[in-house]
């Protein structure tokens, strides 16, 4: 009689059992064995990520991902992500690793791993040029389009808390959808990565957009999973190499138009 109820209590268990358990560590031989590099990269925030003319995924993420699987001798896989599940994704391991505008943040550094820096994302809330912000304190009041998940997301959550005002902030899913809202008269204000909000002030003119407050200045790196620490102690070498020789900075600067801070290419 209590057969079918037993079975099915032991299939439960062994299910939770098998969702909780820990994966195989990734190595850097193992992904040289495999032939190829799967990477999480966000490309709906150029210039980080973005897709040409052609739908070819391109912007600074993808050619730091390139170069990082040309220096492992392997192919490169690019898995689209958002801001919201880029993490995830890692833990899932459906990528080795997360190279998508990926910043430094006490809370990401609790279930995930980090290489060393090998960039830094200023962080803005932008609005138009006659809408009178100086302070936090200014944003009372406001509704603030942002991207679920992202540094600006816990900044801009951040900067109201500390501020002690009321303020509106409204999440969309991803940075493409923040930005379409601000383009179409949805939402005024937009907290973003500052090449994001020099990019809508550019391609909206008529909006008159500036950036009004930086928020904060997040250093970026690759994101790992803590259970790979071979491959961590690997890209962690592969970040310091690729300062030294120039070409982390060759591509920072192609992008965003200026070198990389001194502390940071002095890694």
């Amino acid at each position: 009689m209590l057969r079918t109820p037993i079975i099915g209590a032991m299939a439960l268990a062994f299910g939770l059992v098998a969702a909780v358990a820990p994966a195989a560590a990734e190595t850097p031989a193992g992904i040289k064995q495999r032939g190829k590099l799967i990477v999480a990269i966000d490309v709906s925030h150029p210039p980080y990520g973005m897709l040409d003319d052609k739908a070819k995924e391109t912007g600074s993420d993808v050619e730091t991902a390139q170069l990082l699987a040309k220096d492992l001798g392997v192919a490169l896989e690019v898995v689209p992500v958002s801001g919201a599940n880029r993490v995830p994704s890692l833990l899932a391991n459906k990528v080795d690793v997360v190279i998508a505008s990926f910043s430094i943040t006490p809370e990401r550094k609790k279930v995930v791993d980090y290489s060393i820096p090998y960039g830094v994302i200023p962080v803005v809330v932008s609005a138009p040029k006659a809408m009178a912000i100086k302070t936090p304190a200014d944003l009372g009041g406001k509704s603030i389009a942002v991207a679920r998940g992202t540094t600006a997301d816990i900044e801009l959550s951040r900067t109201i808390k500390d501020a002690k005002v009321a303020a509106n902030i409204v999440r969309y899913e991803d940075e493409a959808t923040a930005v379409t809202a601000l383009a179409t008269g949805q939402q005024d204000l937009l907290a973003a990565a500052l090449s994001t909000a020099n990019t809508v002030a550019e391609q909206n003119p008529g909006k008159t957009l500036e950036v009004k407050l930086q928020m904060a200045a997040y250093p970026m790196a690759v994101g790992l999973r803590k259970t790979d620490p071979e491959l961590k102690a690997y890209v962690d070498e592969w970040v310091k190499a690729n300062l030294a020789n120039g070409k982390l900075n060759d591509i920072y600067k192609k992008y965003f138009g200026l070198s990389l801070p001194e502390h940071i290419a002095a890694e």
